[in-house]
């Protein structure tokens, strides 16, 4: 079964102090773990970035500026039904993202009658402010937009047009007001494991690094060697 991969891109991510060779740090180690995992027909995998340049230039995006935004696909990242022409499976995923398996492990929570799968996370975190300074914003379904695994031919996907992407509240798109709940599928926590707020001693299938990560400067959390293991087996010379 074909799988369509769309990972955030954020350019203010481009250069890290600690990682200076290689360009966006967190995006190339995302998608080269994504990569290094998959077992199934590199035919049936492509993966690519939600750039902001790239979607405004398109003309399919025009949303004005959000102070409260963290990165620069907070809202752009619900083009992916649109970008996938209203077809067939699509998966989203933040760009501080570390994939330790195989994403098509993700098909076996796939289910026709959902718009969308997701981790449906209880996320409260008692920051005020990201590692990048950026303001910590708290909301019902905090997280649960981070990575989405879309149904594009369901109908309620059509929700999630150019307009309404530009238009609508943030609570509209990032609380999944464009379905409803029983359309909203699960998917099991160790795929969206936030560092720093699930606890238990295990090694999950996907790490995600809410409170900054590596290519920080300061960042001290954890899974550190894990996102460092992936880095120093990534082609530096690739672009994106």
């Amino acid at each position: 079964m074909k799988i369509n991969v769309y990972i955030g891109y954020d350019r203010r991510q481009d250069k890290s102090k600690n990682y200076p060779d290689l360009v966006n740090p967190p995006y190339s180690v995302a998608r080269h773990s994504i990569l290094k995992n998959y077992k199934g027909d590199e035919n049936d995998l492509t993966i690519q970035p939600i750039k902001l340049q790239n979607v405004i230039s398109d003309g399919l995006y025009w949303r004005e500026n959000d102070p409260l935004a963290s990165t620069e696909f907070t809202y752009s990242r619900f083009l992916v039904p649109y970008l996938n022409d209203y077809k067939g499976i699509a998966i989203f995923c933040d760009s501080d993202f570390l994939w330790q398996c195989d994403i098509s492990e993700l098909l076996k929570y796939y289910d026709e009658k959902y718009a969308v799968m997701c981790v449906k996370h209880q996320h409260n975190p008692p920051e005020d402010t990201k590692m990048d300074g950026c303001i910590q914003t708290h909301y019902p379904r905090k997280n649960w937009s981070s990575l989405m695994m879309f149904n594009c031919s369901h109908d309620d996907c059509k929700n999630l047009s150019v307009e309404n992407v530009n238009t609508k509240e943030a609570k509209y798109l990032h609380r999944m007001h464009w379905t409803k709940y029983n359309s909203i599928g699960s998917i099991p926590p160790t795929y969206n494991w936030l560092e720093g707020w699930y606890n238990g001693n295990i090694d999950p299938k996907v790490i995600h690094y809410t409170r900054g990560g590596p290519w920080h400067e300061t960042w001290n959390g954890d899974y550190g060697q894990h996102w460092i293991k992936y880095y120093n087996k990534v082609n530096k010379k690739q672009t994106f």
